[in-house]
């Protein structure tokens, strides 16, 4: 027959003490991992936002389609919370409409959506359009200031701006970042660049994205035959997917915001 046991007032205190801290260790762990959530959403919201926005337009529609994608640019760039804002048409072909935009964060992006000139480019899309616009996510790698991305040509410049897509092969791309890496203070510290970025496709991490903008045409040559330059024109006859590269360039001809020194 087993014997009663008996506890003691301390031992009784001890437990409910003990069964106390339990929980309150619990909901203050819970807590914690809410506000770790939390937190984690708000630096989300934190973070720059870069976008490109491709825009196929029917002949007829081009002339209005190019006014509103102007004004949005205008109006994006009286925006706090706006880095950069610029329109641009293909040199080739002028259905091709090419929107470049960099914002604070996502939450101020998808505020702007609900600004008048915004409206007006969603609504227009749906008649103007040969196919939906296409949409690509990048981040900027050497990321430069909104006083830099802000920077204009001067007024009698004959402002050239390029855009490179390059699609790597798997595994060679932290060899391009480095390259670049190596070179890019080299190439903004030419007296004939305006802009030079390099961003890699948030979709798909071998794929990237050059935009350079040059005071001119000459300008452009000399970047060409800058000695810096010849690591990444080494990289690009070797190391992406689909050879030439030149495939991949794109010539823009600005039409907003059209702002210059």
């Amino acid at each position: 027959m087993k014997a009663k046991t008996h506890l003691s007032i301390s031992q009784i205190s001890l437990v409910i003490f003990t069964t106390l801290f339990v929980l309150c260790s619990t909901f203050a762990t819970a807590q914690n991992l809410s506000k770790g959530k939390v937190k984690s959403d708000e630096l989300k919201n934190q973070e720059m936002i870069a976008k490109i926005t491709r825009y196929e337009v029917k002949k007829e529609f081009q002339e209005k389609f190019q006014k509103a994608v102007s004004n949005y640019v205008l109006e994006s760039l009286q925006n706090d919370s706006n880095i950069m804002s610029e329109g641009y048409f293909e040199q080739d072909n002028q259905a091709v409409i090419w929107l470049f935009e960099r914002w604070t964060n996502q939450k101020e992006l998808d505020k702007f959506k609900s600004n008048s000139k915004s409206k007006a480019v969603i609504a227009l899309e749906k008649s103007a359009l040969v196919k939906p616009a296409k949409v690509i996510f990048v981040t900027d790698l050497e990321p430069i200031s909104k006083q830099e991305w802000r920077r204009a040509s001067k007024a009698e410049d004959k402002q050239l701006t390029i855009m490179l897509f390059v699609d790597a092969k798997a595994g060679t791309e932290e060899n391009f970042k480095e390259v670049y890496h190596t070179a890019m203070p080299q190439f903004r510290s030419e007296p004939g660049v305006v802009t030079y970025q390099l961003s890699q496709l948030n979709e798909d991490k071998t794929q990237f994205v050059t935009f350079e903008k040059f005071r001119s045409n000459e300008a452009f040559q000399y970047h060409l035959n800058f000695p810096p330059i010849q690591p990444v024109i080494d990289y690009l006859n070797t190391s992406i997917k689909k050879q030439p590269f030149q495939d991949g360039i794109h010539n823009l001809i600005e039409f907003a915001p059209l702002i210059r020194e």
